[in-house]
């Protein structure tokens, strides 16, 4: 996989408890992690930590997968 994948991948192992192997590009955080909106809200800020971007408000609300976070996270690198 990318690096991107991989790191994020880490991270919600990290912040939500969760095993590796759990986490896919087509999880839900909330349905598929159990994630709910501070949990959610904590891993947004350990994405901008780790990476050294700032994600909007608006923008991370609308992340329902971990594919949604990653392909903006790309998104953001290509800049």
């Amino acid at each position: 996989m990318d690096e991107v994948y991989e790191k994020v991948k880490k991270l919600i192992a990290e912040k939500l408890e969760v095993e590796e192997d759990k986490i896919k590009p087509e999880a839900s955080f909330r349905q598929d992690l159990g994630a709910d909106s501070l949990d959610t809200y904590e891993l947004v800020y350990a994405i901008e930590e780790e990476m050294g971007i700032t994600i909007p408000d608006e923008k991370a609300n609308e992340f329902e997968t971990v594919g949604d976070a990653v392909e903006f996270l790309k998104s953001q690198s290509q800049e």
